[in-house]
């Protein structure tokens, strides 16, 4: 919820405090939000993935016009269940998921893997590998990568 709360939301509800109704509100009202992973039946994974307009400004270099931009956030895979490639899987569906419903380009905002902040955005060679690239930065550790779909 952190990158899609507007200002007054989080005027509103200070960090610390219950964001779950408005991000049930933003689901219930249509508006993309991620995906879930699943493996056995249960949860696993998360990746937060949806048109770049319904978040707040990650920084770096402005979208094209013409594109739609979709960006994929932020993404959580359960300890017991990393290191197994489910990170790759993630991002793969969400690049599915952005194509299937039109987007032009995928804008990811991922870290280099000693990074001491911003883990839950991915690592860049995890994104590198799947084809992304580099475009710019966001702030002193994110970097943006795109990949045209």
């Amino acid at each position: 919820m952190a990158w899609r709360a507007t200002p007054a939301e989080v005027k509103a509800a200070p960090r610390g405090s219950d964001r779950k109704p408005l991000m049930k509100g933003r689901i219930q009202s249509g508006t993309t939000v991620g995906l879930l992973g699943y493996l056995d039946g249960e949860p696993v994974a998360w990746v937060s993935i949806a048109p770049r307009e319904t978040y707040r400004d990650f920084g770096g270099p402005e979208a094209e016009p013409a594109q739609k931009t979709w960006s994929l956030a932020c993404m959580y895979v359960h300890r017991k269940y990393r290191g197994q490639g489910l990170g790759n899987q993630l991002i793969e569906a969400a690049t599915a998921y952005a194509r299937k419903r039109g987007g032009t380009v995928l804008e990811a905002y991922p870290v280099d893997p000693k990074s001491p902040s911003y883990r839950f955005m991915g690592f860049v060679p995890a994104f590198e590998r799947l084809g992304f690239t580099e475009i710019g930065t966001a702030g002193s550790r994110r970097h943006v990568m795109r990949l045209d779909l």
